[in-house]
């Protein structure tokens, strides 16, 4: 009887976890999709973008292509998001718990190490989508390639290498995982300790579900967030950028020998021809402009699902 409930309750802390991280990660895309648009259209080097600024592009864009064209990809990334956020949460909270009770409470390595599987585990499962949202995104008015999301897949899989096309800069994308998500959830777990144990008189207020408890209070949370999603960015964007190079590189015969190439030496060839600001770090201060609020939001609407959903009973202090 013990054991039935106590796999019961694992289900349902399960289902909850993916609820929360799913709705989590859907918030945080649809907060910043006309960033995440601008950003990819300057990283490839979009012919109609590639002189423009953050600002002037994104006017640009609702001039040429209307408001609505801001959003466009943001149904494939809600279609990608979803699980992705859904798994990666979830399976932080079930890596967190393992490694902790492995290496003991407190440990540092236990939450970054658990950040990169959770991160490494949700990118696996979920990329092709991600490459599907790349392409769409990447379309000018005027001059499509894809009709959506069904069509991009297909394309894809039937005209550049079958399912290997689809998971074409994967690589670089599991090597960025690993400080990106390790730094994002170890800082945003750390700075929510320090906040709590140290200030909590100014970060905190009473946990609704447990009396005596406290939970991090939204503007801390926001805060938090987007600390750590600052210091994951800086460490793993050249990564991202690489990523973007090799998903992208068959829409436009200048960039087609990204395709041919692997994840070194792409990121050799970027580095060669665009150096370090305008190469490997090009559109990083969007990333900035998008990643903190995204990561903020991110992680805040993932900490407040828990509370409506009574997986966070609070600290007591």
């Amino acid at each position: 009887m013990a054991l039935a409930t106590e796999q019961g309750t694992s289900v349902e802390f399960i289902l909850k976890s993916l609820l929360a991280g799913g709705v989590a990660g859907m918030c945080s895309k649809t907060a910043v999709a006309p960033l995440d648009r601008i950003k990819i259209l300057l990283q490839a080097h979009n012919k109609h973008y590639k002189h423009l600024g953050v600002f002037s592009g994104l006017r640009h864009i609702v001039r040429k292509e209307r408001f609505f064209a801001l959003y466009k990809g943001n149904g494939a990334q809600m279609v990608r998001i979803f699980p992705y956020a859904a798994t990666q949460f979830t399976a932080f909270e079930l890596y967190s718990k393992a490694l902790t009770s492995l290496l003991g409470p407190g440990h540092h390595a236990a939450k970054f190490v658990a950040g990169s599987c959770a991160g490494v585990t949700a990118v696996a499962l979920t990329y092709p989508l991600d490459t599907i949202r790349a392409r769409l995104a990447f379309q000018v008015t005027g001059e499509h390639v894809y009709t959506g999301i069904l069509h991009t897949a297909l394309s894809i899989f039937k005209e550049e290498g079958g399912i290997r096309a689809l998971y074409r800069g994967f690589v670089p994308t599991l090597c960025g995982m690993v400080p990106y998500a390790g730094f994002s959830f170890y800082c945003f777990e750390k700075l929510k300790y320090l906040c709590m144990k140290y200030i909590p008189n100014v970060t905190c207020q009473p946990c609704p579900r447990n009396t005596g408890g406290l939970v991090l209070a939204v503007p801390a949370k926001l805060l938090c967030g987007g600390l750590a999603g600052a210091v994951a960015q800086s460490v793993s964007y050249p990564l991202d950028v690489t990523r973007r190079r090799m998903q992208l590189a068959m829409m436009n015969p200048d960039t087609r020998k990204f395709g041919r190439m692997g994840m070194s030496k792409t990121l050799l060839l970027i580095y060669r021809e665009n150096g370090i600001l305008r190469g490997l770090y090009r559109g990083m201060s969007i990333n900035y402009m998008r990643a903190i609020p995204m990561v903020a939001v991110s992680f805040a609407t993932y900490e407040l699902m828990k509370q409506t959903l009574g997986l966070d009973t609070g600290l007591k202090l």
